[in-house]
């Protein structure tokens, strides 16, 4: 049987994972060995603002020993990855510079949206019901040190998810100068987080039926996981996870240590892991907890296996995405039948073009978010609605996207309607390279010209083709009605498709019967 042997490094707030799989098409993927160094990178990030020296020094040299552990096993490939405990340090640069020059690693830093993607994707990985399972209201808590996220499911689809930074680490640093001074650690806790809890509930709760809640992604659901009686059905009841919680609260962080068997360090977080996730169930109303025991690192794992061709996913993670736009759409109130006729023809255009531009799938997921969110600024204002749909777009986490991919969706957003400005200009204000700024002009053209052929916003297309003929993309459409005000005011946007793809849109109207 042939497998691939693959090796998946976590850097996480308060450990250091390798993991080692083997991913076949026959077994899937299989993990082979796992190692786990305790270190709290995050303490030092969201108190210090900064990793020290000793604790580079010492994440160097466990780096290493994870390079050899996967020479030994020979492996074919590797993903390094780094979260919010690199990515918030003032000195992250430095940090990566030091590991790739003293271990070879490459190491990349995954924004928030990236790193819950990956872990979703390694519980769905996991779980062979998992469709079956958030047909019904499900939300999926995602617990780690620096914050936790919060992702609602129903109908198989991804309702909304949202990021609140109080993890478990975060927390235990903020109160530890005041924790001697009270008796009931847990309720300060509760204070401290119910407001942002309790807004979540107000804005997407409401009347939403939740029946099953998945809990991942720290060392109090480790705990839990291992004290499951029925590991096979990975799930509690409200009343049992009740009785464990109050078993946590009851004990110090010593008592826990020794009775656990887990480090004290390990310890002293379950506390606000216990309540921040008692909170959360009770908020919700749950009756059925899923403990499926899963880390991030399977998640890279699966994705690398996707991108390699080694196994077909189950399930439609670009869908997730997309439902994660088209909320935040519907949030701010976007003409819906608009946007529907926008998409329509921009990705007729994409398609027709594709020999032209040679951008792919990812490129083309892009540019469905951008006609989603092209106008989600005048829910602010109507005379500002480039500048406030950028600011709407990057401030609202969209799973599974890249800052930079946010980033571009919001920036087509922008210049949809006001002149995009040279790459040396653009470059003094924004992250994109070259390379990305040339993918953003020629998604904007296309929804500009997309946006202007329904300029009444009346949809009178009814059908496009799209079809590239030499230096013209020939655009017979099938209208319902007078089309001079469309033809009227889209010559700017012709001219600028022009200059960006050297191609000449030519119209073509056919009146429907």
């Amino acid at each position: 049987m042939q497998y691939s042997t693959f090796a998946a490094i976590d850097i996480g707030s308060y450990d250091v994972i390798l993991e080692i799989f083997e991913i076949s098409k026959k077994q899937g993927i299989r993990s082979v060995d796992k190692i786990c160094h305790r270190m709290e990178l995050g303490k030092d990030t969201y108190t210090l603002g900064k990793i020290r020296p000793e604790m580079e020094e010492e994440l160097c040299r466990v780096l290493a020993d994870f390079v050899r552990i996967m020479e030994g096993y020979r492996v074919d490939d590797y993903r390094a990855a780094a979260s919010s405990a690199i990515s918030e340090a003032s000195n992250s640069l430095y940090v990566l510079g030091k590991i790739h020059q003293l271990t070879g690693l490459s190491v990349t830093v995954l924004s928030n949206s990236e790193q819950r993607f990956l872990s979703y994707k390694a519980l769905a990985a996991m779980e062979d019901n998992f469709n079956k399972i958030i047909e019904k209201g499900t939300a999926i808590l995602d617990l780690d040190g620096g914050s936790f996220q919060i992702s609602l499911f129903d109908k198989d689809a991804l309702v909304t998810t949202q990021n609140i930074r109080m993890g478990s680490l975060r927390i235990r640093e903020r109160l530890a100068g005041i924790q001697s001074e009270t008796e009931h650690y847990e309720e300060m806790v509760e204070e401290l987080i119910w407001n942002e809890v309790s807004s979540f509930k107000k804005m997407y709760l409401k009347d939403r039926k939740i029946e099953n809640i998945m809990l991942i992604g720290d060392v109090f659901t480790d705990s839990v996981y291992q004290n499951i009686e029925e590991k096979t059905t990975k799930i509690i009841s409200r009343e049992n996870f009740n009785t464990w919680y109050e078993k946590i609260i009851r004990q110090s962080p010593m008592e826990l240590a020794v009775k656990l068997g887990i480090p004290l360090e390990n310890a002293s977080l379950m506390y606000p892991s216990a309540v921040i996730y008692k909170c959360l169930i009770d908020m919700m109303g749950a009756e059925h907890i899923w403990i499926p025991g899963v880390h991030m690192t399977r998640g890279i794992a699966y994705e690398y296996a996707e991108q390699m061709k080694l196994l077909k996913g189950g399930h439609n993670f670009e869908n997730d995405i997309l439902m994660a736009a088209k909320n935040i759409g519907k949030r701010y109130a976007v003409n819906r039948p608009h946007v529907q006729n926008l998409e329509m023809t921009a990705l007729a255009m994409f398609d027709a073009t594709k020999k032209m531009h040679g951008m792919k799938e990812r490129e083309r997921l892009l540019l469905q978010m951008a006609v989603m969110l092209h106008d989600v600024g005048k829910y602010i204002s109507f005379n500002n609605v480039a500048d406030s749909s950028y600011n709407i777009i990057m401030s609202n986490e969209i799973i599974g996207l890249s800052h930079i991919e946010r980033e571009m969706v919001a920036l087509i957003a922008r210049y949809n309607t006001v002149t995009l400005p040279s790459y040396d200009e653009l470059v003094m204000e924004s992250s994109l390279s070259a390379e990305q700024y040339l993918t953003v002009s020629e998604l904007t053209a296309i929804v500009r010209l997309a946006n202007a052929l329904d300029r009444s916003h009346l949809q009178k297309i009814q059908a496009i083709r799209a079809t590239l003929k030499e230096r013209e993309l020939q655009l017979s459409l099938t209208v319902n009605r007078d089309f001079t005000l469309e033809q009227g005011l889209c010559q700017e946007k012709l001219d600028f498709f022009n200059e960006v793809f050297s191609i000449q849109p030519v119209i073509k109207l056919k009146r429907q019967m």
